[in-house]
């Protein structure tokens, strides 16, 4: 057994290996060790090698999925062995073999995925294509069929990476990824990414003679990238992957762009934190199935820049809220609360498909789609008639008309209630099979022929105490009491003798209990072979229901983002193909929900004013009003209503944020470098057509440097990168910036003091703000009261002083003061009375007048003229 053990290790490789034996799956030698530590098991030892005990752990087999979904929580992969051979006639070891192996990114049972989010897994590559470097990413959702490339320059790869988010990430061998992806990676021989030799399994797989028919002909480096990853996820599965039909090519210009970072701080699907809720997704996310829930996540992460797609979704949802607004006065209830009631009796349609497709579905999972195929026409119906003619509309509807030979399938073979495997018998239909319908009534009601028997034995020998039983040791037999034994026919054949009676079997019943101890085991291998054959006759199926099942993932995101903006007020954006963000009233999708009353705020955003210089006080609700104005142009590229009174949004090609301060110390860059290196993505990448947001650069290093920095990227974004820019800020010197660059302008959230304090009151209003209220938040914060004094006393007599600021860096060099290079350290004034020739020069001034370079000119001027 060691023997056969070490040779199937061998196949799996580094993988752990579970070895059927009997009721578990045992672990031996280093894996046996691995597992334990990983699985708190018990750690013995069985038998020995060389001389030295082995170690052994093990799983029960009834509890295998819920280790399984530790291991690949983990990153681990595990393949799994079972036992092929019948152990009542093998000689030596039963045979063995992996059928499958279990990696985070293969995942299809559904005790191992989450419900509602996406399992990927995806290969990366890099390689040379008419003389320039390309980088491709390849990706599956072995869950659902879908199989992707893209290909970009090698900078975007990393955003692409987390755009898809995979679970799993296939490379090769000399091409690691350097720093943690912060997924399970999988290396492969390089070879494996050989062009060749992919184009072959990709051709194998699609039955073609060319990938012309995927527009992939002149994707060389995608092409490597897909068949290296197919032939890895086949190696993983022992069945078909029929449900693969075909390869998409993801176009970076299809969607929004957004960078991981900008994901992560605008807390799209989980806030920074790293929790679930609250966040944009878990605010949204109505659905009623685990299969919409998973398409609003894909939709969140993937903003669409064509106006086409986005307006046909905005039209279902006008659709759904208009039929509900003129039946709101009816006793019925509204169609959209109709329509989501019948969508939560729904199960997991698109992974039953998939599971079909692969055959690993069960019996329960057949059952709950047999139901829901008998819902299907209403559902359908109601679409045509309950909504206005919406071109998609009828599309989901057409999409919903599955074969009704299916459901009649499903009716007449599977049981009502089903087994949970069809290891344990009770799956298929009574009536479905006259040989397993008769095998089932020998294996449970044989009552009927033993009272028989026994009155026909009874007549037949004149005995009147003969008894027909059975037990479990000698099976069916026939007990006459010793005195009666002579009158025992000569067909009787002793089986055992009693103290005060004898046991016998006859021809006919031992023919009967033949029948009747196999009857069980022949029943429960006739209902595998049935199961087997309804697998063959569903499979063609499986495409039409993952149309289906894509159709009611899509209504239930739709009626979902229509019952959110009815229940909250959301209006249809309008949707333009100019560089535009306009709204109107507009409010935060999250953070609306966790305080009592929310300020609504404009914003307007064009070609003639392409940045907002935002200032005021800390808590004052910068970063909040910056964050809704992106979310507001995320939700309106997905097709949603948004959160205003009116919003017109421009097509926008990407997203950017630098908000916050974080560091890499492991990598080592501050929280500085962290910031600039943000930054210099932003002035690499962003156009016209981009939104940016940048809040409080340049804080991370003196006052000098950050202001100049400040002044410089902002000066950069406006005239350069010309994006559409948020730009918050402390430097209140920065805001004379629009008297440089037109195409700026100051807005503030306004605050006001009280007898208790600073009051925020979270309002966009127009200029620049004219403090920051800094010692007053820390008073708030808890700073200690003496900390606050001292403070107030400093920062009065600075003011007093006339301290320089840093602005006086952008323009002029700072003067040297009469004690050294400080000038808050002068022993003698700074400045004599002017006399009357500069009082006079000075009056004869409109400051408001001059542009930046006149006033340098006069200064210089009255410099050289009255020093």
């Amino acid at each position: 057994m060691m023997q056969q053990y070490l040779r199937l290790k061998a196949e799996a490789g580094p993988y752990l290996l579970f070895y059927r034996m009997g009721d578990f799956y045992e672990m031996f030698y280093g894996d046996a060790e691995r597992g334990a530590r990983l699985l708190n098991l018990t750690l013995t030892k069985r038998g020995t090698s060389n001389g030295a005990p082995i170690p052994m752990a093990g799983v029960p087999v009834h509890a295998m999925e819920q280790y399984l979904a530790r291991l690949v929580a983990l990153g681990e992969s595990v393949a799994i062995c079972e036992q092929i051979g019948d152990p009542a006639t093998s000689k030596g070891p039963v045979d063995r073999k992996i059928v499958r192996i279990v990696t985070p990114g293969t995942l299809t049972d559904d005790a191992l995925l989450p419900a509602k989010a996406d399992r990927m897994i995806a290969a990366m590559y890099t390689g040379r294509h008419n003389k320039t470097e390309r980088a491709a990413l390849a990706w599956m959702n072995l869950a659902n069929g879908e199989f992707r490339v893209t290909e970009c320059v090698p900078d975007m790869l990393d955003s692409e990476l987390h755009r898809v988010a995979p679970a799993e990430l296939v490379c090769a061998e000399s091409r690691r990824p350097h720093t943690d992806p912060g997924m399970a990676v999988s290396p492969i021989p390089d070879w494996h990414f050989e062009l060749d030799g992919a184009r072959g399994v990709l051709h194998q797989h699609f039955g073609v003679d060319s990938l012309a028919s995927f527009d992939l002909t002149d994707m060389p480096i995608a092409t490597c990238a897909a068949g290296a990853l197919l032939r890895y996820v086949s190696r993983t599965q022992t069945g078909t992957l029929s449900h693969i039909q075909s390869i998409r090519i993801d176009r970076a210009s299809e969607y929004v762009v957004l960078d991981p970072v900008t994901r992560k701080n605008l807390e799209i699907t989980e806030t920074l934190s790293g929790d679930p809720s609250p966040c944009l997704l878990s605010t949204l996310d109505h659905c009623q199935t685990p299969m919409g829930s998973r398409l609003l996540h894909r939709w969140l992460h993937h903003p669409l820049r064509d106006n086409a797609p986005v307006t046909e979704r905005q039209q279902v949802i006008e659709a759904l809220l208009a039929a509900s607004t003129d039946n709101a006065t009816l006793e019925a209830a509204p169609p959209l609360d109709t329509l989501r009631r019948e969508l939560n009796r729904y199960p997991d349609i698109e992974r039953i498909a998939t599971r079909l497709a692969m055959r690993s579905v069960r019996p329960r999972e057949l059952a709950s789609l047999r139901d829901a195929l008998l819902e299907l026409p209403a559902t359908a119906g109601d679409i045509v008639q309950a909504f206005a003619p919406v071109p998609k509309l009828q599309q989901f509807a057409l999409q919903l008309n599955v074969t009704p030979e299916l459901h009649s399938l499903l009716q007449h073979a599977v049981a009502a209630e089903p087994a949970l495997l069809i290891r344990d018998g009770g799956v298929i239909a009574d009536g479905y099979d006259a040989e397993l319908d008769e095998l089932r009534r020998l294996a449970s009601d044989n009552g009927e022929f033993l009272l028989e028997l026994e009155a026909r034995e009874r007549e037949r020998t004149g005995i009147a105490t003969l008894r027909v039983e059975f037990n479990r040791v000698h099976g069916f037999y026939i007990e006459v009491s010793r005195g009666q034994a002579d009158k025992v026919p000569a067909d009787y054949r002793r089986r055992q003798t009693l103290k005060n009676a004898e046991r016998y079997i006859t021809p006919e019943l031992k023919t009967w209990e033949d029948k009747v101890l196999s009857a069980k085991d022949r029943s429960l291998a006739r209902e595998k072979w049935l199961f087997e054959n309804l697998l063959d006759q569903l499979a063609p199926h499986a495409p039409a229901l993952s149309s289906c099942a894509a159709a009611l993932a899509e209504i239930d995101v739709l009626a979902a983002l229509a019952e959110h903006a009815r229940q909250n007020g959301w209006t249809a954006p309008q949707l333009c193909d100019e560089s535009e963000i306009t709204i109107e009233a507009g409010r935060h999708p999250v953070v609306e929900h966790s305080i009592e009353r929310f300020t609504p705020n404009d914003c307007e955003l064009a070609p003639q004013r392409r940045m907002l210089l935002i200032t005021g006080p800390n808590m004052g609700g910068k970063s909040t009003y910056m964050r809704q104005i992106a979310l507001i142009v995320l939700l309106a590229r997905i097709g949603s209503f948004v959160p205003a009174e009116r919003a017109r949004i421009g097509q926008i090609d990407r997203i950017f944020t630098r908000i916050g301060a974080a560091d890499d110390l492991a990598g080592g860059r501050s929280t500085f470098m962290m910031e600039m290196t943000e930054a210099a993505a932003i002035l690499a990448a962003s156009t016209p057509q981009s939104l940016v947001l940048m809040d409080e650069i340049g804080r991370g290093t003196s006052t000098y440097d950050g202001l100049a920095l400040a002044w410089s990227i902002a000066h950069r974004l406006l005239t350069h990168n010309q994006a559409l820019t948020l730009f918050a800020t402390h430097y209140f010197e920065i805001t004379r910036l629009p008297n440089e660059v037109p195409c700026a302008a100051n807005v503030h959230l306004a605050a006001a003091e009280s007898a208790s304090g600073v009051v925020f009151l979270h309002q966009v209003q127009p200029g620049p703000a004219s403090r920051s209220y800094g010692i007053q938040v820390a008073q708030r914060a808890g700073i200690p009261p003496a900390v606050i004094r001292r403070a107030s006393q400093e920062l009065g007599r600075l003011e007093a002083q006339g301290a320089p600021t840093p602005q006086l860096d952008l323009f002029a060099a700072p003067a040297e003061s009469a004690n050294g290079n400080d000038p808050t350290q002068d022993d003698e004034p700074l400045a004599t009375e002017p006399d009357s020739a500069l009082k006079a020069e000075l009056a004869a001034i409109d400051p408001d007048q001059l542009t930046p370079r006149e006033a340098l000119d006069i200064l210089y001027r009255l410099r050289n003229t009255h020093l």
